[in-house]
């Protein structure tokens, strides 16, 4: 299993960039970054401040989606990112919540989720493109040619389908097995079914941790099932509460809730948390002395998880790094 970790831009970029260069050498290999660029700086300027500072970890949004800017100038960004940094640049792709939300704006379908990774895919490995906004061929003629895997964030069933066939991994925003193991096999049997060799397929789970004090960690992740909650309420929208075509252990922790302030996405100390139980946390988080961390994350390996990623963000970031180097990577290599 490989480590990641994940920032929302809120902390100082100068911070930012000693977070990774602690996160390389303890260990970790992936940067990941929230792309919402009303609510937090742009992410992708921070982004190239880190690389310049590492030599081995990868950086990408986790997640960007179709509708926040034109594909065009996308492709440019993450190829521009690449020829910088030795192709230590992916992408992870979702259809748009807190980017298109705080804006009064629907998330993409996932059909458009779709184009758009094939589509920025092409541009990006210096292929010929047109794409509905651009009627005229799109091409960068200083391509490398690297083809940039895309990373797609998933748990609908639709959404599930794509990300097998279309992506190079799939990004699930939790952390209970069993919900990964159900995810990822949904995913990977979409993607056989399409023809695809799925051998080497990803499988990212993303969620806050907290080494220490459960109580305490509990009141630093409250946060993270609501912020879930939200992709989980337009599934019970779109498919009813009672649905078969997801476990029921996702969509029923979220009968009491009221409402989502954007304003507030993914803050500890936001107004619409009261409907998460402690168990929930301890479900969706990982929790409590290293040793416990250890545990969870070997019964995440074993569900098919690639990679962990750690939504860095909790407070005492510093020293969930160190905790992690010292007490839990070791056991993974």
């Amino acid at each position: 299993m490989e480590f990641g970790i994940c920032f929302k831009g809120n902390i100082d970029p100068r911070r930012t960039v000693a977070l990774c260069m602690q996160a390389e050498q303890a260990g970790f290999t992936y940067g990941w970054f929230y792309d919402s660029h009303i609510l937090w700086r742009q992410c992708f300027v921070t982004m190239a401040m880190c690389m310049e500072y590492t030599q081995t970890m990868k950086f990408g949004p986790c997640v960007t989606n179709p509708a926040v800017r034109d594909w065009s100038e996308a492709a440019s960004i993450f190829l521009t990112l690449a020829v910088q940094g030795q192709n230590r640049v992916l992408v992870g792709v979702g259809r748009g919540d807190s980017s298109r939300r705080v804006m009064g704006h629907k998330p993409a379908t996932v059909e458009r989720m779709v184009e758009f990774t094939e589509k920025l895919k092409a541009m990006v490995r210096g292929e010929e493109v047109t794409y509905g906004e651009s009627p005229n061929p799109v091409q960068f003629t200083w391509s490398n040619g690297y083809d940039i895997p895309v990373w797609i964030a998933a748990y609908g069933p639709k959404a599930l389908d794509a990300a097998g066939r279309a992506g190079d991994g799939l990004i699930i925003q939790l952390a209970e097995p069993s919900l990964c193991q159900w995810f990822a096999g949904e995913a990977i049997a979409a993607g056989k079914k399409a023809g695809r060799d799925m051998s080497k397929y990803e499988v990212m789970s993303a969620a806050p941790v907290w080494v220490g004090d459960i109580e305490k960690g509990r009141e630093q992740t409250r946060w993270f099932p609501a912020m879930v909650g939200n992709h989980v309420a337009d599934i019970v929208e779109k498919y009813g509460k009672d649905t078969s075509l997801v476990p029921a252990s996702l969509t029923g922790y979220i009968e009491r809730r009221k409402g989502y302030d954007y304003k507030k996405h993914a803050e500890k100390d936001a107004d619409h948390l009261d409907f998460i139980t402690d168990d929930v946390v301890d479900s969706f988080s990982i929790l409590g002395p290293a040793e416990a961390h250890v545990e969870k994350l070997k019964e995440l390996e074993k569900a098919g998880v690639t990679q962990f990623n750690i939504y860095l963000m909790c407070g005492e970031e510093e020293r969930q790094i160190a905790e992690y180097r010292e007490h839990v990577i070791p056991h993974f290599r």
